[in-house]
């Protein structure tokens, strides 16, 4: 799904550059300085993952050579991706429609959109799996990509059509298209027409039934003067299909065999890109980012990126970390407890490719009797 997950923080590496300081969630959190190097590194840089240095170069940025890919993933490549310079709904402003505000974790517009830009060419096809409102499928056909999404919940196909609409008012007419079904089912639900079409996946695996979603305070309008959520669940908790209400281990499971479905229809080459981060669960760091990995080396994909996009403002000497209310509540708690946990300040970006394979040789599979796609 299309979404900005939920943040239980974790202290991984990220929270060297994490805001801290406050132990109030409802006022600003100082920031930690850090090297005006790494800030001059970020605005010469540009768009430097690897795939976008070799377009650059004159390569094809959605082929690189992945025959000989990185298999250990503590050898991948990295690079940071400022993807959050203006907020969540400025990136949104005028450019989804207000329906989309009620999901309950949405992907950050420009990380959906810096990934485009480094592994596709304008014409390619993008696809998200997990589709939520839309945000990829708009971010390819506003970068003059053809786009496609698979969304299992009904109230969301219908906002993310909306707003592939919304992006047509707009001048941009290329093809997109959302199906609904399950993606755990991708050989019964796309079109032949995309088997070994796509050049490069987006998406976002959902991390449980609540996320932090919304909130109204004494501030706002809140009726009673208490804190309240909303929009911070996906659709009904009894609907096991749902992956959103399942476990951690079907959760995977589920994962691996979407991953295999997309590696059905990329074309030899391209890539996936997932935004993942960790969570805790019972004050145990659970490394969803490299479980992942594992989940598309069981898919047959070759992990060849490990990215860092922010969801911190880089700003003159610091980041300025973007928290939710319920981020900064979760942070003072933990505090209080005695766990040294800081704002999360970005999400990792795992990108793996479809391995290259001598010409001649079958790489999309053939569509049984059954009406499946084999291998």
């Amino acid at each position: 799904m299309s979404h900005q997950h939920p943040a239980p923080a974790t202290a991984t590496s990220a929270s060297r550059w994490t805001a801290h300081g406050s132990d109030d969630p409802t006022v600003p959190i100082p920031t930690v300085p850090i090297p005006r190097a790494l800030i001059d590194a970020l605005d010469t840089a540009g768009d430097t993952s690897p795939a976008q240095a070799r377009s650059s170069a004159g390569d094809d940025p959605a082929g690189p050579d992945t025959a000989t890919g990185v298999t250990d993933a503590g050898e991948l490549p990295l690079s940071v991706w400022a993807t959050a310079q203006s907020s969540p709904a400025a990136q949104r402003k005028g450019r989804y429609v207000s329906d989309s505000t009620a999901h309950p974790a949405k992907m950050l517009p420009a990380v959906a959109a810096h990934a485009i830009r480094a592994y596709t060419r304008p014409g390619d096809l993008v696809f998200d799996p997990m589709a939520g409102s839309g945000t990829t499928l708009v971010e390819a056909i506003d970068a003059g990509r053809r786009a496609v999404g698979v969304e299992y919940e009904p109230h969301w196909v219908t906002v993310a059509r909306a707003n592939l609409d919304l992006a047509r008012e707009r001048g941009h007419d290329h093809d997109g298209e959302v199906v609904h079904g399950d993606a755990r089912q991708l050989p019964f639900l796309l079109p032949d027409k995309y088997r070994g079409q796509v050049a490069l996946v987006v998406t976002s695996p959902p991390y449980g039934p609540s996320t932090h979603g919304q909130v109204a305070t004494a501030g706002t309008d809140s009726p009673d003067g208490k804190v309240h959520k909303y929009h911070h669940r996906y659709g009904s908790a009894l609907d096991r299909g749902n992956l959103a209400n399942v476990g951690h281990h079907r959760l995977l499971a589920g994962l691996t065999r979407i991953l295999t479905g997309c590696a059905a229809v990329l074309r030899p080459g391209g890539h996936v890109a997932i935004t993942v981060r960790p969570w805790r669960e019972h004050s145990e760091l659970i490394d969803l980012p490299s479980q992942i990995i594992a989940c598309g080396q069981a898919a047959g994909l070759v992990p060849v990126e490990r990215c860092v996009a922010l969801l911190a403002r880089v700003a003159d000497r610091e980041l300025i970390a973007r928290g939710s209310f319920f981020q900064r509540d979760f942070i003072r708690k933990q505090r209080e407890q005695g766990l040294p946990l800081h704002l999360i300040a970005h999400e990792d970006v795992v990108v793996l490719a479809k391995p290259l394979v001598p010409s001649g040789t079958s790489v999309t599979g053939s569509l049984t009797r059954s009406g499946r796609w084999g291998s």
